[in-house]
């Protein structure tokens, strides 16, 4: 094999050119897998020498392992394909940190079609690598805050609606319960008219947070359904478990003891709670099933409020 560092001397004027950018340029005979160049900006950018890259297993074996297998044998499938392609992956440097590098591969063929070599660029990618990073950050910052109510920190309504719509096809597929739960406080707009909506946000806060110390479920969910109401729902949760859950939630409110002077209620702040339950099947769509939770809450609220409606299972 010819020294790893040298081309042909009829080559000098592209040899100085592509050694004189960034990028840097290699050449991989395909019979042998063995490097017959590589620019010497190797050397400044990972600390191996060129002479040290002999064949591709020196190639793999100086990539990060999470992207060694994937990275290998996609470029050796794509190689033998005889179709040019891209590649990123993370290289090895020789004081054992890590450069993001972009692979620009084309394949040689000879006169028969045959693949002859291999030819290409590394590319250092890092700083495009930090900038992805910080944007995919920030893009999953901004979808988490978007699914997020703004006072509360609980869910908001379009979280809620994703995952009623996700349950609700998960019951329907495994037949089993759904249930939800609807809460309105009561008689917040004197809340708000006394004490004023600072409180009145303090009010709402608190009552969000407590409702979600009353769930145990691993996808139970809590979400501001609008304006004073809250909406719990209860994946795989029968009509027994959702009483249970309401009757919580009811207590735990109690327990605060938020003064309320115009309730009627011991004058403390109260929530009116309407319970459904069903097992999602062609005789109900889930707006429907919302519909009559809200219709369940309404008679709540009729009936006196700082109570549950539960009524018959929506099954």
């Amino acid at each position: 094999m010819s020294d790893v560092n040298e081309l042909p001397s009829d080559n000098a004027v592209y040899r100085t050119l592509l050694e004189s950018t960034k990028a840097i340029p290699w050449k991989i005979d395909w019979a042998t897998k063995q490097f017959a160049y590589i620019g010497p900006q190797i050397e400044a950018l990972l600390g191996w020498s060129p002479q040290s890259w002999m064949t591709v297993e020196d190639w793999a074996a100086r990539m990060h392992p999470e992207d060694r297998d994937t990275v290998v044998n996609f470029c050796v499938a794509q190689s033998q394909a005889g179709v040019d392609h891209e590649a990123d992956y993370r290289a090895l440097t020789k004081d054992n940190g890590y450069v993001w590098i972009r692979d620009v591969v084309h394949v040689v063929r000879n006169a028969q079609g045959e693949v002859e070599a291999l030819i290409g660029f590394m590319f250092d990618i890092s700083e495009r690598k930090k900038t992805e990073e910080k944007l995919l950050a920030l893009q999953k910052e901004l979808e988490a805050l978007s699914f997020k109510d703004g006072l509360t920190n609980i869910a908001n309504r379009r979280r809620f609606d994703a995952s009623f719509e996700l349950e609700w096809d998960s019951a329907s597929r495994l037949r089993q319960p759904l249930s939800v739960l609807l809460f309105d406080i009561d008689h917040f707009k004197q809340y708000n008219d006394l004490y004023g909506h600072v409180r009145g946000d303090r009010c709402l806060v608190d009552i969000a947070h407590t409702l979600s110390l009353a769930l145990d479920g691993p996808r139970d969910l809590v979400a501001r359904f609008g304006g004073e109401e809250f909406i719990v729902l209860l994946p795989g949760a029968d009509a027994t478990v959702a009483q249970k859950v309401a009757e919580r939630c009811q207590r735990l409110i109690q327990k605060l003891a938020i003064p309320h002077a115009d309730s009627p209620h011991a004058q403390r702040v109260t929530v009116s709670i309407g319970v459904g339950t069903v097992v999602p099947g062609e005789q109900l769509t889930p707006s429907r099933f919302i519909d009559a939770v809200d219709q369940r809450l309404y008679a709540a609220k009729h009936k006196g409020k700082n109570r549950i409606e539960a009524g018959a299972d929506l099954l």
